[in-house]
């Protein structure tokens, strides 16, 4: 649908192991599409029918592991980077966790939020580290119905690192992994997909590579689903693992951990880590180039590419597993090598779905929280059921307020000082905010310089689909038609188009156009006469921040502007307009006037005072052209309205809003 549409430490290496036993808000197509585009039956299946699936059909896979940083900005950044590397398609990604860093807290840095956010506000699929170290029963207990009430469904259980030099026994605790899995099939049964670690050269603490593959398979007989391996540098060290569990009766999925070297310090560090040893031949080509990252980081690629081919190339691993860093160059460039990084532009459906089981069934939004997926959900996390089918008004629960602007999943990914070189150190008038809404349209550089990325109302660049509307949002931006959402009329485009396409192949896709702005009271006030001669095809709903309201909605219902006919199914409406709704969505639409823009200026500055002026007088505007067949004249509706207003006074007459 549409386009304008209205560090951390090194637990990422397995450091916590288990021992022992064990558009104008215009929307992006990263912000309007699922992460993992996946078919229907995906959405609401357990990670290991998915794999199992994805298996089956000889279908090569692959997923990610990060781990939480140690700063709030940090965490912006990682959730951006979520969307960029979930664009290419992984089955899931896995959370690490840290016992210094309050893991399974309420903090944006915490492993718990930053897992719950990868599932909840970025559509991931996502695994929950959970360690055993220096944790009682009860402490760990607390933490997977903590998981479970926040959506998540796949926990990784490892023993931990000890915290000092050796590994002390917790009163009321657990010693290995095995343990934690028993734990968490007795008190949660089948709820939890789990994994476990597995260790191709045997974990440094145990007694021999035979005995740790005993070890494992305690684990896997306990009730885990799968294995992840330790990193390794030698493709054949793998298939050697592979075929000794497989002969002691391991049948689960045991994926490679798959570590693409990126810096020398990074790999020093992991040496101590891991416990590992280089193999000799990798450090006489990394020793002469320590210094140059680039090339270190060249020759990793090399070396990663290589060993994954030949692991893919012997039929025995359908699935790969990346240790990133929270790095994604190098781990992105081999996946694009090897043919796995797909960036699929057919979504699911028109927005970004959750992977939330509880939100399964989800299959209608109103439309206004296109450019902003994240808000909505946050809004809605409280709802005990969603819209399936059809969008409901007077009986649709109410909406979340959304009073903190500034939780790290809804915070902008650009820095106070990047924002006001975008959208201006200073404003002299209205018409510099004309600008920046200009700017956007068009890529264009402001007077600075600088290129105008986001918007208050979204905080990605415009998306292909908003380039079909682009000159004629570019010519209204400019007369102060301030638009922040927007999608261009489509009558059966196959549900493959590259642009417009969602949803199953071999469906076709539809849309009213629809357009959603801001303007002033004076535009307002003409744009209503014009609308007299263009209803019934043209729906509006016109509001400002002191909710006077004007709307020609019958009876306040529900307006689909987006549907999908696929075969064999019923027909799909994920989009609505709905008046009820709307008036929830524009309390935010007005505060981000404030919250995002005026509030990067001084109190009482000129700058702040044109934003909040606008605030506070302009209207916000949606329209609908129902004749989806026929030409767009929402267009043609915006230039009648310009046409009075550059009239004689006495033809616009002086009736008010």
């Amino acid at each position: 649908m549409v386009n304008q549409r209205v560090d951390g430490g090194w637990q990422a290496c397995r450091s916590d192991s288990s021992g022992g036993s064990n558009s104008s808000g215009e929307s992006s197509k990263d912000s309007s599409r699922c992460s993992t585009p996946l078919p229907d039956s995906d959405r609401g299946d357990r990670l290991r029918d998915k794999m199992r699936r994805r298996t089956e059909s000889g279908d090569r896979w692959f997923s990610l592991e990060f781990f939480p940083p140690r700063t709030a900005s940090g965490a912006v950044n990682l959730i951006s980077r979520f969307d960029r590397m979930g664009a290419g398609g992984p089955l899931f990604i896995d959370v690490t966790w840290h016992p210094a860093g309050d893991p399974g807290s309420d903090k944006e840095t915490s492993s718990m939020m930053i897992a719950s956010t990868a599932v909840n506000y970025c559509g991931l699929e996502s695994v929950l580290h959970l360690t055993c170290c220096n944790q009682t029963k009860e402490k760990i207990t607390g933490y997977l119905a903590k998981a479970k009430h926040l959506g998540l469904k796949n926990i990784m259980a490892l023993r931990g690192d000890p915290i000092g030099t050796d590994w002390e026994e917790e009163e009321e605790g657990f010693n290995f992994a095995v343990d934690l899995v028993k734990h968490i099939r007795s008190e949660f049964d089948d709820y939890f997909d789990i994994c476990v670690a597995g260790y191709p050269t045997g974990h440094p603490e145990a007694d021999s590579y035979e005995d740790d593959l005993r070890h494992l398979k305690d684990k896997v007989d306990a009730g885990a689903d799968f294995v992840i391996t330790q990193l390794f540098f030698r493709a054949d060290t793998f298939l050697k693992f592979l075929d000794d569990c497989r002969a002691i009766g391991i049948t689960c999925p045991i994926l490679p951990g798959i570590f693409p070297i990126q810096g020398y310090q990074s790999l020093r560090q992991l040496v101590k880590l891991s416990k590992l040893e280089v193999p000799e031949d990798i450090t006489k080509v990394i020793e002469p180039i320590k210094d140059n990252d680039a090339a270190i980081r060249n020759y990793g690629i090399h070396l990663a590419v290589e060993m994954c081919s030949v692991l893919l190339e012997s039929g025995n691993v359908p699935g790969l597993h990346f240790y990133t860093l929270n790095r994604e160059v190098a781990t992105m460039e081999v996946l694009r090598q090897l043919g796995l990084w797909l960036e699929d532009p057919r979504r699911p459906l028109p927005w970004a779905v959750s992977a939330n089981p509880k939100r399964k069934v989800e299959d209608v939004r109103p439309i206004f929280w296109a450019s902003r997926p994240k808000s909505y959900i946050y809004r809605t996390q409280e709802w005990d059921e969603f819209p399936n089918g059809r969008w409901g008004n007077s009986s649709s629960p109410a909406f979340g307020e959304l009073n903190d602007y500034y939780l790290f999943y809804l915070k902008s990914k650009s820095s106070k000082e990047a924002l006001l070189q975008m959208w201006g150190e200073e404003l002299k008038n209205e018409q510099s905010v004309f600008e920046v809404f200009t700017n956007y349209i068009t890529a264009q550089p402001n007077q600075s310089g600088h290129k105008v990325m986001c918007l208050p109302w979204n905080d990605d660049p415009l998306a292909p689909e908003t380039n079909l509307l682009k000159d004629q949002l570019e010519k209204v931006n400019r007369r102060g038609v301030l638009t922040i959402n927007s999608q261009p009329n489509i009558n059966g485009k196959p549900s493959t188009d590259p642009i417009v396409g969602w949803g199953p192949a071999g469906g076709y896709v539809f849309q009213k156009a629809y357009l959603e702005f801001f303007t002033s009271s004076e535009n307002v006030t003409a744009l209503l006469k014009v609308l007299k001669k263009y209803e019934p095809r043209v729906n509006y709903h016109i509001v400002n921040v002191h909710e006077q309201n004007l709307t020609n909605a019958a009876d306040m219902r529900p307006n689909a502007v987006t549907w999908g006919i696929f075969p064999g199914r019923e027909i799909v409406q994920p989009t609505v307009v709905d008046p009820v709704s709307f008036m929830f969505w524009k309390d935010e639409a007005f505060a981000l006037w404030i919250e995002q823009w005026a509030k990067l200026y001084e109190d009482e500055s000129p700058s702040r005072m044109i934003i909040k002026y606008i605030h506070d007088n302009y209207f916000l505007v949606n329209l609908v052209d129902n004749d989806f067949p026929l030409e767009n004249c929402l267009w043609q509706v915006i230039d009648d309205m310009f046409e009075l207003l550059d009239a004689p006074p006495e033809l616009l007459g002086t009736e008010t809003t």
